[in-house]
């Protein structure tokens, strides 16, 4: 998927792999980002030395930069599925999974489906979500886009959350503490790109991981008031039932 060894180790760190070849390090190492120790490059065998590595992805054709393009562009999209629901919105009697759940939220808010004529909410406890509406739409993204299907899948995510937050954070401290030991403004600058990409790593894990905390806090809450509202359409479809029924005997 690529033609040089910066795009190799862009690659590797969108996949989850650390390479960490500064120039002052005697054993260039690569790490899985869930993981603590990471390994010296050598014992995975002589092609896996960054300069083996060099010249195998130089020798590509320049066509693979397309791939390297396409991967590092479009691969975040593909994370995110469609769903086709079969009959009615609006007869689901069944919940599988938190994504179908939030999902029936937004049905309960009037904002799915897309097309007209839309649920109106009736209860006052449905109105009031509709306020937490980025709220909600955050979280909904987060499962869909994560594949969270059950609590456990949101307890695991949050743990390996926190782990990466933990690998990332010292992985920039150590970038910190070169930038206070080096004068050469080559390597001042190369560690300060590694510090600020790890800042922007770490940024969106913690965003990620205040919402997967707030769709553990919020499911509950989110199945009551579901409940409470099909309750209320339930009544208000029985009161219009009866009123039908008295316009007929008369």
């Amino acid at each position: 998927m690529c033609i040089n060894y910066g795009q190799f180790k862009k690659i590797m760190l969108k996949k989850g792999y650390i390479i960490n070849d500064d120039y002052n390090r005697k054993y260039p190492t690569i790490k899985s980002i869930n993981d603590k120790k990471a390994v010296r490059m050598y014992h995975l065998g002589e092609e896996y030395l960054p300069q083996n590595i060099a010249r195998t992805v130089e020798n590509n054709p320049y066509y693979y930069q397309n791939r390297y393009l396409k991967f590092t562009k479009t691969k975040k999209k593909n994370k995110y599925k469609v769903y086709r629901l079969k009959g009615n919105f609006k007869n689901i009697k069944k919940l599988s999974g938190i994504d179908m759940l939030f999902l029936s939220l937004y049905y309960f808010m009037g904002l799915l489906p897309k097309e007209k004529p839309r649920y109106t909410p009736l209860s006052p406890e449905m109105k009031q979500e509709v306020r937490k509406m980025e709220r909600y739409s955050n979280e909904i993204t987060l499962i869909v886009t994560e594949r969270l299907k059950t609590i456990d899948d949101v307890n695991k995510y949050i743990s390996q959350t926190e782990k990466e937050i933990e690998d990332i954070t010292n992985l920039r401290q150590k970038y910190r503490n070169k930038l206070r030991n080096y004068t050469d403004d080559n390597l001042i600058k190369d560690y300060k790109t590694k510090r600020d990409k790890c800042t922007t790593i770490l940024n969106k894990s913690r965003k990620n991981l205040k919402i997967a905390n707030c769709i553990l806090e919020d499911t509950l809450k989110v199945k009551e008031v579901i409940r409470i509202e099909k309750q209320m359409t339930k009544g208000q479809e029985d009161i219009a039932k009866i009123k039908k029924k008295d316009r007929y005997v008369r």
